[in-house]
């Protein structure tokens, strides 16, 4: 490999954001300066500090609703010499800031899913990408033209220096050259979702992507070079000024530096995600990741931080767990593994990655060219072994027990460790390691009577397990606790050790997800309703007055639709009921309350919902859904559309109305009731459980993009669960999905779910979900 100088080290890391940092951009004014955006719906502008040799926050913006995840720098005007500042964001829309106020100047909006890609050109053209599958170019506040052509979200876009030439990269691994509005030319060769492009020149760019590849191409189509380094997702990349050297980064916790077309650097740090970089004017890098920091490196001395400074990042660094799942280690023989002597000898190559086993403990170290040493990147979490000592106790973690399990979750899955001693609760003990590694806590009872079984304890008597089908309460079928263990109930000599390790093995049984059926509103107090009814229609309007019959006529289906008859209506009663559910907004409830069981009759449901009808039941129905409405009609509309999904006809109108309706719904989130978010919640669902096996990556990506937008407000643990429940329907059997979900930060925003205690089924469901991202 080529030899390369003026290595990189850190010059400082920036604390201000809440959440993950998602994007990055030089900034124009004052000279230096960046801009970064985040998960916590900010964006804010750095500009050096230079007696502290770092950066400071200058300006703060926000406008947006729920989480930025790009940004653009629009090229400085005669209107706006200091140029202006353009975001992204979950909310479907792009805010245009100016540098001298924290609320956006305007507010692009027409794209219908998240804004995730931006890129800005002569004259104050600005590209934008969305998960909508398209891309819109607009000039000032007004949408020009959209490019039409891409079948997955479009997670890339870039204009080109001349020529009127525009570059989108999509999930669908394609990538598209247009030309006024036109598709010019796609490029094909990514094996996974583009994520990432960079302009060389007039004529070439580079392209990052899902496969772990980055790709150099002309503009006429060829691939000219394939660069090959990071082990997981490539998220971005950026061009070093003035020449065709470049850094990435990636999932794979780390930065990349390419020179002449080789990786001369790679730097870890202790985050997972790596979302974003980009090369300042001075050649330092800025990175934003996962854990909310910016770190600034550079290769400059006068720049890199104090030997305190650096030495606290390597300590932080080295403190770092690895999940091996992510690919970056390879396959981890623990057993096979050298000890500390191994990095004795030096490196092949820059970023090697070396694995040693010390005190029990798998470590991870990188060699690093520039310092001609092994750096410590980090423990690999869920690798250490055990071994049996003299004393016959068994030695795990640098600890010894009496005994260490090995417990296999699924027959297929990972096995995990248990370390037990003959002193302590074995319950207390089974709960710790449930706790530890992740594992559903329906297993409490299995592996505390193996741990009795096997080490001769005291029964302390089994728990009552009683379960319940989350969303009825309904009893639901659990295998015998004993199925499945691996070793007899004979237990071991527990001071000899004789046969201390054993295993069990427990099948998970997801009773979740992926959800087959819609989850409808039953339950209804029919004398309350009819009460109610009754006491509005004597101070409604003559023109809305209900005649005596009619109110028999209501009253009649009610009481049927509460007994679940599946009788078929008269026109004349469904004649009357639309009557009803068109009274004015302020006495229409009960009526909202009869429809929405009624509407869960097959001939109810083909009436109200057939091809004919439809539409305008549909349009009559969101009329409901106004922010500014009134709460009650919000909520029984909401309900309602829940229930139509109980049959065909509904449900193929409200696939078919989805975009509206989601959207629409989803703008009741904010300052909403428990009662409301729990409706929310459910209709989510029950798009879900429609778009289950289905390639509709449009509906899934709204829906997973409604589901990250409501986890933001939720806090009532029922409607979190429905959303944990639609989250695992809609990636379940898919990876895409899966990808999409990663890529909106859900993991990170549903992982305080998992130590939830009560209810248990929110963090049993979550754990699931977690284990699928």
């Amino acid at each position: 490999m080529a030899s390369f100088g003026n290595r990189y080290r850190l010059s400082c890391s920036l604390s201000g954001h809440d959440l993950d940092v998602r994007g990055l951009v030089c900034g124009l004014y004052p000279p230096g300066t960046f801009v970064s955006v985040s998960r916590d719906r900010t964006a804010r502008l750095w500009a050096p500090d230079s007696p502290n040799r770092g950066f400071t926050e200058i300006h703060l913006m926000s406008g947006h609703s729920n989480f930025v995840s790009c940004v653009c720098i629009i090229p400085a005007s005669d209107i706006y010499p200091r140029g202006l500042v353009a975001t992204g964001g979950n909310d479907h829309n792009i805010c245009v800031f100016t540098l001298d106020r924290s609320s956006p100047l305007y507010v692009l909006k027409g794209h219908k899913n998240t804004v995730c890609s931006l890129s800005s050109g002569k004259f104050g053209t600005l590209l934008s990408g969305s998960w909508d599958t398209t891309a819109k170019v607009w000039l000032n506040d007004k949408c020009m033209m959209t490019l039409q052509g891409h079948t997955a979200a479009v997670w890339a876009v870039k204009i080109l220096p001349e020529q009127g030439l525009m570059l989108t990269g999509s999930a669908d691994k394609t990538i598209k050259l247009w030309k006024a509005g036109r598709c010019e030319r796609t490029f094909s060769g990514h094996e996974d979702c583009v994520r990432g492009l960079a302009i060389l020149n007039e004529t070439e760019f580079l392209s990052c992507a899902n496969d772990a590849s980055i790709r150099k191409w002309h503009i006429n189509g060829e691939c000219l070079e394939v660069f090959y380094g990071h082990t997981n997702y490539i998220y971005s990349i950026s061009v070093f000024p003035n020449c065709e050297d470049f850094v990435s980064t990636a999932e794979d916790r780390s930065l990349r530096i390419w020179k002449q077309g080789e990786c001369a650097q790679t730097i870890r740090l202790p985050a997972q995600s790596i979302w974003c970089c980009c090369v300042l004017d001075n050649g330092d890098i800025v990175v934003g990741a996962s854990d909310g920091i910016i770190r600034v490196f550079t290769a400059s001395l006068d720049r890199t931080a104090s030997i305190a400074e650096l030495q606290a990042f390597d300590s932080e660094l080295s403190q770092a767990t690895i999940d091996p799942k992510t690919g970056d280690l390879g396959d981890i023989d623990a057993e096979q593994l050298p000890g500390k002597e191994h990095l004795s000898e030096p490196g092949t190559r820059e970023g090697q990655t070396r694995l040693i086993k010390e005190g029990g403990q798998i470590e991870a170290y990188q060699w690093s060219v520039g310092e001609g040493r092994w750096l410590k990147i980090g423990d690999v979490v869920g690798s250490s072994g055990g071994s049996q000592q003299p004393s016959g106790k068994v030695f795990f973690e640098g600890k010894e027990f009496d005994y260490v399990f090995s417990i296999d979750v699924n027959e297929s899955g990972p096995s995990y460790k248990l370390p037990y001693n003959a002193c302590d609760d074995p319950w207390l003990t089974a709960y710790n390691f449930l706790q530890k590694n992740d594992l559903n806590p329906m297993f409490l009872d299995q592996v505390a009577k193996f741990i009795i079984d096997n080490t001769k304890g005291q029964t302390l008597g089994l728990a009552n397990s009683t379960f319940s089908d989350p969303f009825t309460g309904a009893g639901r079928y659990v295998p015998d606790s004993t199925a499945g263990l691996g070793a007899p109930s004979g237990g071991v000599d527990p001071f000899t050790g004789n046969a201390a390790y054993r295993s069990a093995t427990f099948k998970t049984v997801n009773i979740y997800f992926p959800k087959k059926e819609a989850v409808t509103f039953d339950h209804a107090n029919p004398v309350q309703i009819l009460g109610k009814l009754k006491e509005l229609n004597i101070t409604a309007a003559a023109e809305h007055r209900l005649t005596e019959s009619d109110l028999i006529i209501l009253e009649k289906m009610l009481l049927l639709s509460c007994a679940s008859s599946a009788e078929k209506p008269t026109p004349q009663q469904l004649q009357i009921l639309w009557k009803a559910i068109n009274w004015p907004e302020d006495i229409v409830f009960p009526a909202l309350d009869i429809l929405r069981l009624s509407i869960k009759n097959p001939s109810v449901n083909e009436s109200f919902c057939s091809e004919k009808e439809g539409e305008q039941f549909s349009i009559h129905l969101l009329k409901f859904l106004n922010p500014k409405g009134k709460p009650a009609n919000q909520l029984l509309a909401l309900r309602t559309l829940c229930n139509c999904f109980i049959n065909q006809a509904g449900q193929r109108l409200l696939m078919s109305q989805r975009e509206s309706i989601v959207s629409q719904a989803i703008e009741l989130k904010s300052g909403s009731s428990k009662n409301i978010h729990i409706a929310l919640a459910t209709l989510t669902l029950n798009y879900s459980v429609f778009l289950y096996k289905t390639y509709n990556i449009e509906g899934k990506a709204q829906c997973l993009s409604g589901i990250s937008t409501l986890m933001e407000v939720v806090n009532d643990l029922e409607a979190t669960f429905r959303l944990l429940v639609a989250l695992g329907t809609l990636i379940s059997d898919d990876l895409n999905a899966v990808e999409l979900a990663r890529s909106l930060g859900v993991d990170s925003q549903i992982k305080r779910y998992a130590s939830v205690s009560e209810p248990a089924k929110v963090s049993e469901c979550c754990r699931l979900v977690l284990k699928l991202l």
